[in-house]
């Protein structure tokens, strides 16, 4: 009896840990080369796709193990993709000299790869294609808004986490029609400067907007009026982070919406319920502190789900 005890005991924990097992791996070739990327697929057909790019020098695992993508994905049955960069980097509106650190191989057409996966997921009938969001943090936040400038007919909305607009990347975005899109900016970011410029990291590069400037400039597109409608200070659930959170609302035609969550003395962090690594005191330094108030995923996704395509 005790053995069938012990037994009964590690199957209900194997499936404890089935129910949170990794994104699976899969590849697919784009003009002959090889792309990769991890996937967690719903319990439905036809479920709501939500794509999640990493940032530079990271890889969708990253993404799939540092967020909580893939438990607010099973208990709102969506599917979610963890697509992987070249060189672990994307392809976004930016010349090389716009850049900082890694760049994907000359000739890379990342906008290409996030198409072929939509049209991959869309054609076995895995996701519904008027629910297919796009969200990216860093250099995957600057590949979000490419992908909004170039290719919005795919998309119900899209996030960008901790990334501004420069004049290259605004000259280069003619959206084929509006997009509903949040931004999550810190306004302590040695990397992507809150203010615009450049950042205080020896890292950053010059030339990046201020985060106002990237807000009107979507509004712009969307439709919306110039200044914003509301500005909300959310709770400060944990008061030992270091920072706060300003929910910036604005004053859009319907299906249209722009909303910007200002992480007060935030750093080039997406926002968790749980900490992004385990060297926190190092991360800190490097790219500020992360705020625990909101977990982004799930903020994320609030915004998503209200929007289903035309």
């Amino acid at each position: 009896m005790g053995s069938l005890l012990h037994l009964s005991r590690l199957a209900a924990m194997m499936a404890a840990l089935c129910a949170c097992a990794p994104a699976r791996s899969e590849t697919i070739s784009i003009e002959g080369t090889a792309r990769t990327y991890a996937v967690q697929l719903a319990d439905v057909r036809a479920a709501p796709l939500v794509i999640v790019l990493h940032g530079g020098t990271q890889t969708g695992r990253d993404m799939a193990t540092r967020t909580s993508w893939p438990k607010v994905a099973r208990r709102e049955h969506f599917s979610v993709v963890f697509p992987d960069g070249l060189n672990r980097a994307w392809s976004d509106l930016r010349s090389r000299d716009g850049r900082m650190g890694r760049t994907p191989p000359d000739g890379t057409d990342d906008v290409a790869f996030i198409a072929a996966l939509v049209g991959k997921f869309v054609g076995d009938s895995s996701a519904d294609p008027k629910r297919v969001y796009v969200t990216g943090i860093s250099n995957g936040g600057g590949m979000t808004m490419a992908l909004a400038c170039r290719r919005a007919d795919l998309f119900a909305a899209a996030a960008s986490v901790v990334m501004n607009l420069t004049d290259e990347s605004a000259a280069a975005c003619h959206p084929s029609r509006p997009l509903p899109i949040l931004l999550m900016n810190g306004t302590a970011d040695p990397l992507i400067p809150y203010e615009g410029g450049r950042g205080s990291s020896y890292f950053a590069v010059d030339g990046f907007w201020s985060t106002e400037r990237t807000v009107q400039f979507w509004r712009r597109v969307n439709g919306c009026d110039e200044a914003e409608e509301s500005a909300t200070d959310l709770p400060d659930v944990d008061t030992g982070d270091g920072s706060t959170v300003t929910r910036i609302a604005s004053h859009c035609p319907e299906g249209r919406d722009v909303q910007l969550y200002r992480v007060n003395d935030g750093g080039h962090r997406m926002p968790g319920s749980f900490s992004d690594t385990r060297f926190a005191r190092l991360v800190n330094y490097m790219f500020g502190p992360q705020n625990h108030d909101i977990d982004g995923a799930e903020t994320i996704w609030s915004f998503f789900k209200r929007f289903p395509a035309d």
